[in-house]
């Protein structure tokens, strides 16, 4: 395949950037936690300085969300971030057991490449830049083509930012000119150390088989259960304010409520409410086909929309202050649409007898795109949380909204936009990621044992071993003799 000049440009651009941040993060490498809180200090500053601004660009360049959310999210990823991590110890020793007598030293992993979603495409670009600097990283990020003029405005601030408050010039750079090829080119060059992919599954596992080191985000596709003992209220309201938040572009936002066939009628009164309107079978179908493509990939013509932005554009009625969508479901998989992830107003129904049954319908969904990540129950019973525990994601959300709450702004969660599913969603990590996942750990170790006294005791061990067999076999024919079978 002949490659154009457009793509020539990228690859060469995604070579000097790479090159560039691998010569700065170098000089990184050698700062001190005084140096680095300075520099992550004055990024945070700008960030929430140009907050706003950044979310009124997303949205213009997207379509996706709401300025007001989406400067949240940039205040979020900035300001509650370094809260988080101001004194969490990435440089020199950061732990040493006397006991033990070992001593934990953190190192730098070197030159990341960090790629970055459409759908939170300056917070995770803001994110990504801090948590790589308070590691002593460099970071090269790589924009969703329908994100790149948000997205690198973003970047360059943090740049700019870094480099004011002492960081080495392109120690944070950013692709200008994207293309598959030089995406490629920045995935396999050798500068890169560690690749953080948040984005769709195509490009997390992309960014998994090119034989680096990587962290990855798998699909929500989130379930969330009302038990029969929940605050049926404060439960709706959560999910209404989490999947209004942004217009349900976090990947940790509901996708689907069950309920109980107890309180079912009551969980529909409160949902009607508080501004859901539910779909009847014609408009159900309509929005269905309207909501995905090839399948079942989302069209991004509704992703991050609202009930009325859709409405208008599929035809369908509603009233006016509709705050979600809701679409009833009798199973899970092709026949039923909405059982799949849709990162907008739109929430799939289902009515279950029991827990039990709740507990079954939950894994489904979760097998349907999801597994790994996370899934939220509204209830008072303890014993019931610890029983949906142990479904199949790391992130198990109890009476918060699901999107706020897996990203740490509403729970004690790590604050992060990277959600690690495990290697159940097929990810290297479950953890929400942190600057402690940018680090390498060396240990220093001191003997606390002789050499004499190890070989001394496994000579014991094998001795005593050999004086244990000698007695079985004895008794062993012991038993043969008195049963006269030898």
């Amino acid at each position: 395949m002949s490659l154009s000049d457009t793509d020539l440009i990228s690859i060469q651009e995604a070579r000097t950037l790479a090159r560039k941040a691998k010569a700065a993060q170098e000089i990184l490498a050698t700062f001190n936690e005084e140096q680095i809180d300075k520099i992550i200090r004055n990024m945070v500053k700008v960030a929430s300085e140009n907050a706003v601004r950044l979310a009124k660009m997303a949205v213009e360049e997207t379509g996706f969300g709401k300025v007001k959310d989406k400067t949240t999210k940039n205040r979020f990823a900035s300001v509650e971030l370094y809260n988080y991590i101001k004194d969490m110890k990435t440089i020199g020793v950061i732990k040493e057991d006397k006991e033990k007598k070992v001593i934990e030293i953190a190192e730098p992993v070197g030159v990341l490449m960090g790629i970055i979603p459409s759908t939170n495409p300056t917070s995770t670009a803001i994110y990504k830049s801090i948590i790589s600097i308070k590691s002593r990283n460099g970071i090269v990020i790589s924009p969703h083509p329908s994100a790149l003029k948000c997205t690198g405005e973003a970047a360059r601030l943090m740049g700019e930012a870094a480099v004011q408050a002492g960081a080495p010039e392109g120690i944070i750079g950013y692709i200008t000119k994207p293309s598959m090829q030089g995406t490629n080119e920045l995935m396999r060059a050798n500068e890169i150390a560690m690749i953080i992919a948040t984005g769709g599954n195509a490009m997390v596992k992309a960014a998994y088989s090119v034989g680096k080191p990587a962290l990855g985000v798998g699909a929500g596709n989130v379930p969330a259960f009302i038990e029969k003992t929940a605050n049926i209220k404060k439960a709706v309201k959560n999910i209404i304010a989490s999947q209004s938040f942004d217009n349900g572009t976090i990947c940790a936002s509901e996708q689907s409520i069950i309920v109980e066939e107890c309180i079912k009628d009551e969980v529909i009164a409160e949902l009607k409410s508080q501004g859901a309107y539910f779909m009847n079978g014609e408009e159900l179908d309509v929005v269905c086909k309207a909501l995905f493509k090839n399948g079942f990939a989302m069209n991004a013509q509704f992703v991050g929309r609202s009930p009325k932005q859709i409405a208008d554009k599929t035809g369908i009625k509603i009233p006016e202050g509709t705050t979600v969508l809701i679409g009833e479901q009798k199973g899970v998989g092709k026949e039923y649409p909405l059982s799949y992830e849709k990162l907008t107003t739109v929430l799939a129904f289902y009515t279950v007898k029991d827990w039990k049954e709740a507990c079954e319908l939950s894994i489904k969904l979760l097998n349907n795109g999801g597994v790994g990540h996370s899934m939220s129950i509204h209830t008072e019973d303890h014993d019931m949380v610890m029983k949906f525990a142990a479904k199949p994601v790391f992130r198990i959300l109890v009476n918060t909204p699901s999107s706020l709450g897996g990203v740490g702004a509403a729970t004690g969660l790590a604050p992060s936009f990277t959600l690690g599913c495990g290697t159940w969603g097929g990810s290297s990590t479950s953890d929400n990621v942190t600057p402690m996942h940018l680090i390498n750990i060396k240990r220093v170790a001191y003997a606390i044992k002789d050499v004499e006294d190890i070989v001394e005791k496994e000579a014991q061990q094998k001795e005593c071993g050999e004086k244990n067999i000698e007695e079985i076999i004895s008794k062993i024919l012991k038993v043969l003799k008195e049963s006269g079978e030898l």
